[in-house]
C-alpha cells in the first residue's frame, strides 16, 4: 500500500555536498517517523538520521554537524542534506518510513523501505 521513491545519490568528491530525497506514495493514513540508514561496503545497515512527525531529529555521532534531515509533511517527503562529505560516508542510503494504515476497526503501523541510493565519495 505504501512505496518510497528515493533520489539524489551519486558520485562526489571529499568535501562536497549532496541532497537525498525520499517521497512516500500509496494508501495510508499518515507517515509518522522517517529516517535514513546507510550501509557501507561490508558493513551492517545503520541509522544515519531520523525525524519525527513533530520535526524532532536525531543523528548518528559520525554525521552530527555535517548532515541535516528535514521533512515536508504536505509532500510526504524526507530530505537528507549531506555536507562536508568524507570517503567513509560512502554507502547505499535507504529511506525508511513508519506509515499508519487503516485496518479493521483500528489503525496499524507499517515500516516501509526505499530501494536504496548509492553515495560514493572519492577523489
Amino acid at each position: 500500500q505504501v512505496q518510497l521513491e528515493e533520489s539524489g545519490g551519486g558520485a562526489v568528491q571529499p568535501g562536497g555536498s549532496l541532497r537525498l530525497s525520499c517521497t512516500a506514495s500509496g494508501s495510508f493514513f499518515t507517515i509518522k517517523s522517517m529516517a535514513w540508514y546507510g550501509q557501507a561496503p561490508g558493513k551492517q545497515r545503520e541509522l544515519v538520521a531520523g525525524i519525527g512527525y513533530d520535526y524532532s531529529t536525531n543523528y548518528a555521532d559520525s554525521v552530527k554537524g555535517r548532515f541535516i534531515i528535514t521533512r515536508d509533511n504536505a509532500k510526504n517527503t524526507v530530505y537528507l542534506q549531506m555536507n562536508s562529505l568524507k570517503p567513509e560516508d560512502t554507502a547505499v542510503y535507504y529511506c525508511k518510513a513508519e506509515s499508519v494504515v487503516a485496518g479493521t476497526g483500528a489503525y496499524r503501523y507499517l515500516d516501509v523501505w526505499g530501494q536504496g541510493t548509492l553515495v560514493a565519495v572519492s577523489s
